[in-house]
């Protein structure tokens, strides 16, 4: 009796799941049956560190590694009881501090080390906003200010012929998204999970006018990446590769996650590679777009990129975020779950920070983690 009564309730749950994935199906959300798998099944709430291994990559190739060059004080000093207990509480994987362009500190958890990949989430924005300004200074974008109809005429909503590429890089778009990582049903998960994000895109609208107000939404990045894709004679990744990845001397090949129909590279997210290697962009800004005394991105990009975008956007430029710490600028490239890269200029100091988790707090909350970050670096130097 007890076996035939499992084998009934066995048999109910294999139809159940059966009409649910035919559902799903048929009502285009079957992209949801993949969420379920690479997140839930895996013991996650939410996109996560490793997480990359469950998509198709495409490969970012280094050429000639350049090595950080080590300080003669690397590691000579103690984490902070505060940096230590934030690091173990909230899932720290990379602790690093560069200083006058040297590795002055390094510290790895949970297993990694410096050729770890792991997931950049919206670090990836960041370099996105580079590689549109390698491609205006090649020639093959005219202008930041060129309507992105020119690139996707399928793009539709009141507003679409009124939309730039500045207000993508910008977060001035007007788009019709919803930016909610936990919501199963939100544009972001399907756009993360769907196989064919191009045409995800470009079911939605432009619904407001844009250049009207700053509205942080990761859609507006995959736009800017589907323009891109249109105007390079190669795809994101291998560009990437060519202008900045090799030239920049990154030790260690990366990976970056596309949709498996369309080939599309997710721009507004997730480049696997290593807190070393991220690190790299930090510099490059800084900079000004000059690597070891080559100019690999043009200055005045740079210049604007780290200004913020209007007057009602303080806080972002050209796909980085800006702020100050003690009255020094800080450019930040800031990703999902806690992924920092901050440079400060000024004083020739780069943190990164990679983890599985954050406090939630943002770069708002001066008592934050983001801020405990720099304070704690900025006391280990002696500063």
């Amino acid at each position: 009796m007890i076996l035939k009564v499992l084998k009934w309730l066995i048999g109910a749950i294999i139809v159940l799941i059966s009409v649910i994935s035919l559902g799903l199906l048929f009502t285009g959300n079957s992209y949801l049956l993949k969420a379920v798998r690479t997140v839930y099944l895996t013991g996650h709430t939410s996109a996560f560190l490793e997480d990359y291994t469950y998509f198709d990559n495409r490969k970012i190739e280094t050429g000639k590694p350049q090595p950080w060059p080590v300080s003669t004080q690397f590691n000579t000093a103690e984490l902070t009881p505060t940096l230590d207990s934030i690091h173990k509480n909230y899932k720290t994987v990379a602790y690093l501090i560069i200083k006058n362009d040297s590795l002055w500190f390094e510290k790895y958890y949970d297993g990694y080390n410096e050729k770890s990949l792991s997931n950049s989430f919206s670090v990836a924005k960041s370099i996105t906003g580079a590689i549109l300004g390698k491609a205006i200074e090649l020639g093959y974008i005219n202008s930041i200010d060129e309507k992105v109809k020119s690139y996707l005429p399928e793009l539709k909503g009141e507003f679409a012929d009124n939309l730039t590429i500045r207000d993508l890089v910008t977060m001035r778009s007007g788009l019709k998204w919803d930016e909610k990582y936990s919501s199963p049903l939100s544009i972001t998960t399907k756009a993360y999970f769907y196989i064919n994000l191009s045409e995800a895109m470009l079911e939605l609208p432009i619904a407001e006018l844009p250049n009207q107000k700053f509205k942080y939404q990761s859609g507006d990045t995959q736009l800017l990446g589907m323009v891109l894709k249109k105007a390079l004679p190669m795809t994101l990744s291998e560009f990437l590769s060519q202008h900045f990845w090799k030239p920049m001397g990154a030790e260690n090949e990366a990976l970056w996650q596309i949709s498996s129909e369309d080939g599309m590279e997710k721009t507004y997210c997730c480049i696997a590679s290593n807190a070393r290697d991220f690190a790299r962009f930090g510099k490059l800004y800084a900079n000004k777009g000059k690597w070891n005394g080559t100019q690999l991105l043009d200055s005045i990009y740079v210049e604007n990129s780290t200004t913020p975008a209007a007057e009602n956007s303080p806080e972002y430029g050209y796909s980085w975020w800006l702020g100050e710490y003690k009255n020094k600028k800080t450019v930040i490239m800031d990703g999902h779950l806690g992924q920092f890269i901050i440079s400060i200029p000024e004083d020739k100091v780069i943190i990164v920070r990679l983890g599985h988790q954050h406090d939630k707090k943002g770069k708002i909350n001066k008592n934050g983690n983001f801020y405990k970050f720099i304070d704690e670096a900025y006391k280990m130097m002696g500063k």
